[in-house]
């Protein structure tokens, strides 16, 4: 596991609201179902999505990818001057702007919605419900409303996701989780390529061959008793050496950014399993609980118990989960 694998882990497409919208204008939709992050291509026609807040328009022509981060609301939309016809809400509920349902009246297939079956404007939308500690520290990297026009990258998996979403053959949520997922990597990349992206510290870092080493080991094996200088022997270099260069880099040194991620694990490891604070605590690399909530709430400002039960309700059982978690790390059982 690389760090950008890492970070997608938490809001990877397990159990993604996903659709092809297919609409004739007049058309505006306002979302406000606060999901963390939302995915858009343009495969036909084309669309403007207007942030809330006096944002500028964007305009999505064929082969264009928006990524929308949430909370905030936002409208898409055929025309910016059209006003909002319908409402997304929480789960992606759907009813007109004075509360009346319309899953059913727009509802034009398997995983497709909008006014009219041979409408101009089709868009495919993956929508991410969960919203972990870890994949906070990717969506904290991106703008508000992320632009990929199509003149700007090449990205082969749009075609096979508009291929695949319609059918209904076995298996068929598993393979669109794995198309989308594909899809939002590639477009995380094909950002951070840009000059402009303004990349975190630990992507870019990612490509030195010692500290991008250092990271991976950190990320891979949390539980180990990592000390700068053993860090330093299994990367090659002095402990000195590497300190300063992870620090450079990084913008914190090797065991500051081990402990921070050593408790976003343990806070996805709080909300989504009912694990000990004991179990939790050893899985992550502290010694016992009571090393790890001292660490978390000095870090944290609260006890793990407390971070907890803000989520309580929310929690999988211990054998099973509930229909909308997301995996809380790859040190998930």
């Amino acid at each position: 596991m690389d760090a950008l694998a890492g970070l997608l882990d938490g809001p990877r497409a397990r159990g993604a609201f996903l659709l092809r919208m297919v609409m004739a204008p007049p058309w505006s939709v306002r979302v406000d179902d606060r999901a963390p992050l939302c995915l858009m291509c343009v495969s036909r026609g084309e669309a403007w999505i207007v942030p809330d807040g006096g944002g500028a328009p964007v305009r999505l022509r064929p082969g264009d990818t928006a990524l929308a981060r949430g909370p905030a609301p936002y409208t898409v939309c055929g025309d910016p001057g059209t006003p909002p016809q319908a409402l997304i809400g929480p789960g992606g509920t759907c009813h007109t702007l004075h509360g009346e349902p319309l899953e059913q009246s727009m509802r034009l297939g398997v995983r497709t919605w909008g006014n009219a079956h041979d409408g101009p404007d089709s868009l495919l939308v993956g929508t991410y419900r969960m919203e972990s500690e870890v994949s906070r520290r990717l969506l904290d990297a991106l703008p508000p409303l992320l632009h990929l026009p199509a003149d700007s990258w090449t990205c082969p998996l749009t075609p096979v996701l508009e291929d695949e979403i319609s059918r209904d053959a076995p298996g068929q949520s598993v393979v669109l989780d794995r198309v989308l997922d594909l899809l939002l990597i590639a477009a995380v990349r094909a950002w951070f390529a840009r000059p402009d992206a303004a990349a975190p510290a630990w992507y870019l870092a990612m490509g030195d061959p010692v500290v991008g080493a250092a990271l991976r080991l950190l990320q891979n094996e949390p539980a180990h008793p990592w000390t700068v200088a053993s860090l330093a022997a299994r990367t090659g270099v002095s402990r000195a050496a590497l300190a300063r260069r992870f620090t450079e880099l990084v913008g914190e040194p090797p065991m500051a950014y081990l402990t921070g991620w050593r408790l976003t694990l343990g806070a996805d490891l709080l909300r989504e399993t009912d694990r000990t604070v004991e179990w939790i605590a050893r899985r992550v690399g502290y010694g016992g609980a009571f090393a790890f909530s001292a660490a978390f709430k000095r870090v944290r400002g609260v006890s793990p118990q407390e971070y907890r039960s803000a989520y309580a309700g929310k929690l999988p059982d211990r054998h099973g989960s509930s229909p909308s978690a997301a995996p809380a790390s790859t040190l998930s059982p």
